[in-house]
């Protein structure tokens, strides 16, 4: 990864995390009254059964009164407050986690709009993988936040202020005591989330990682099993995986001396304080057993949410260090082109100049150096030259996936930068060697979702490049379904309803990157008679590896290290008898090998 990506692997200011997490609480506040208002309730609920308990056995059953009115409204008051609190809190923990799911629904949707307007130099240096993890692994962490956390949190919150509420009720001197218990509680969560924060984020770094080279290495499967690099892939993949595992099981030691152990300690030591207080004050009174058993009761009350909270502390952890890491990814700048100024021109034509273009990926090669042409209105303009040369990083500016910084692109005579992306891409077809197709059906593939494309279209698309020649033979023919990148397809199949899908537009500008490069001779034939249908009235401009497929282009440009060293028509360049012509040579001959012996 590049040192300008690198900040996306640094953590956030949890605090600032945790308050740009809360905003998007914000729209659900009015359910989110509702929940609180039957979460005090409950707690409520919950709390006042002691204290009935209590008056219970120090009003009635040590005096030895039985009044069985009083009693049968004791009972009912107990009953009816803990079914009260079980639908209370039932309804509130149901509202808290719908509301938690549509909060990581939108955080989701919002990083994934992000992560489609940034520019194609992010994807160049940013593993795919990780950005599957954060899209999907680091959001799923953050859901965990909501549903598992925060709402356990304000539950035990309020339920911890109500407890002693009610102990003050009991006893303010033990109640005073009892709160001298939160230091201690709060210093153990402090230090936890300190020492465990560097963990959580090594994990999430180490799992992104890991999506990363699973990503790669399925992707690539074929290379690896021919070059036979299963056991380097493997033993690869077993030392990030080693590496997420130390990191995991530091975690998992971190948790099992600071959680529970540690607030079980505390819990017996304030137990041992309560006893011992009123075994002394048993000494010099009498010890009302009710108090004692409400008070022991709302002790034991009070460090189970403690040590609910504590046991969800490594949750929250996570959920901020993923969050951390989704918002980094939203907070980056590096956003796809768009317009400039207030103009809205409209691609009419399709005339095309670069004049003086010099463009580099990293700011220290340029791979362009003062490039200027023209092509005019349905003029075919070619590019060749070595791999490396640059003729793609001119297909490249054309489409607006770089920026031009310097020198000037015009469409039309406009400059390109005060063109909308929209306009630009609508009427633009861009064919690639390797043409990607979705999951899906041919039909889908050929529209692509676009509603103004009828079916009609569709099937005129197919015809006007020869594609209906393969798609009628198929049993459901258009319908016929397509699995991941079109496996199922042959290559020169998936260029053919590559052009499908770039007719069915009707682009005023075409743009052919070697789209003949990696099919048979049969197929390049066919390829090759949709590519003249196509090219008529439009501006095209093609990138070829195959001489033979331009010789019938109005202009052809020979570049070499980021420069071009020729123009002319075919025969213009055969008479130069300089690069072009050397490439021409070397290709017939090759071609003359191939031709079988009669």
């Amino acid at each position: 990864m590049s040192e300008k990506h690198k900040h996306l692997l640094e953590p956030l200011n949890q605090r600032l995390v945790f308050k740009r997490l809360l905003t998007y609480a914000k729209p659900h506040w009015r359910w989110l009254i509702v929940a609180f208002i039957l979460l005090i309730g409950g707690t409520g609920a919950e709390i006042l059964g002691p204290i009935l308990v209590k008056i219970f056995i120090d009003d009635y059953l040590t005096p030895g009164i039985f009044d069985t009115q009083a009693l049968v409204w004791l009972a009912s008051g107990y009953i009816g407050l803990h079914l009260s609190a079980a639908v209370m809190n039932y309804t509130q923990l149901l509202l808290f986690q719908k509301i938690a799911l549509r909060i990581i629904q939108e955080l989701r949707i919002d990083v994934f709009e992000k992560v489609e307007k940034l520019g194609l130099s992010f994807f160049d240096q940013f593993p795919a993988g990780g950005l599957v993890s954060r899209i999907t692994n680091d959001t799923e962490q953050v859901k965990e936040l909501y549903v598992s956390v925060m709402a356990i949190f304000v539950q035990n919150i309020v339920f911890l202020i109500g407890v002693f509420i009610a102990m003050f009720y009991l006893n303010i001197q033990l109640a005073l005591f009892c709160l001298f218990i939160l230091p201690f509680l709060i210093v153990i969560m402090q230090l936890y989330r300190k020492l465990s924060s560097k963990y959580y984020a090594e994990m999430s770094e180490k799992l992104s990682q890991l999506n990363a080279r699973l990503n790669e290495s399925i992707q690539g499967m074929a290379i690896i099993q021919v070059f036979r690099q299963e056991r380097r892939m493997n033993k690869e993949f077993k030392e990030i995986n080693q590496q997420h595992h130390e990191a995991w099981y530091k975690s998992m030691k971190l948790d099992g001396l600071l959680l529970r152990p540690a607030v079980d300690v505390i819990s017996i030591l304030a137990l041992v304080m309560v006893l011992s207080y009123f075994g002394i004050m048993s000494l010099n009174s009498p010890v009302e057993i009710g108090v004692l058993y409400a008070f022991v009761n709302y002790l034991d009350r009070f460090f189970e949410p403690v040590n609910q909270m504590i046991q969800r502390l490594s949750i929250f952890q996570q959920a901020l260090i993923s969050a951390g890491r989704v918002f980094r990814l939203m907070d980056h700048d590096e956003l796809a082109p768009d317009k400039e100024g207030s103009a809205s021109p409209k691609l009419s034509k399709g005339e095309i100049e670069f004049k003086n273009v010099t463009f580099s990926y990293d700011g220290k090669q340029d791979v362009l150096k003062n490039i200027s042409f023209t092509v005019k209105e349905g003029e075919t303009l070619a590019l060749v030259g070595h791999t490396g040369s640059g003729k793609s990083s001119i297909i490249n500016l054309l489409m607006r996936f770089y920026s031009v910084e310097r020198g000037e692109i015009l469409i039309d005579g406009h400059s390109l930068k005060s063109f909308d992306n929209k306009e630009i891409r609508e009427n633009t077809g861009l064919v690639l060697q390797d043409p990607f197709l979705f999951v899906g059906d041919l039909s889908h593939n050929i529209r692509l979702y676009d509603e103004r494309i009828s079916d009609a279209d569709v099937v005129e698309a197919a015809r006007f490049v020869n594609a209906d020649s393969f798609i009628e033979e198929m049993p459901r023919k258009f319908q016929s379904p397509v699995v991941e990148r079109g496996a199922t397809f042959s290559s020169g199949q998936r260029q053919l309803l590559s052009f499908a899908r770039t007719m069915a537009k009707k682009p005023k500008v075409l743009i052919l990157d070697e789209a003949t490069a990696s099919v048979d001779t049969e197929t390049e034939t066919k390829i090759q008679e949709a590519l003249e249908r196509m090219q008529k009235g439009r501006t095209t401009i093609a990138i070829a590896h195959r001489l033979s497929t331009i010789k019938n282009a109005d202009q052809i440009l020979v570049l070499h290290h980021g420069e071009i060293i020729e123009r002319g028509t075919h025969d213009e360049l055969l008479l130069q008898d300089g690069l072009y012509h050397k490439m021409y040579q070397l290709q017939q001959g090759a071609k003359q090998l191939e031709e079988p012996l009669i």
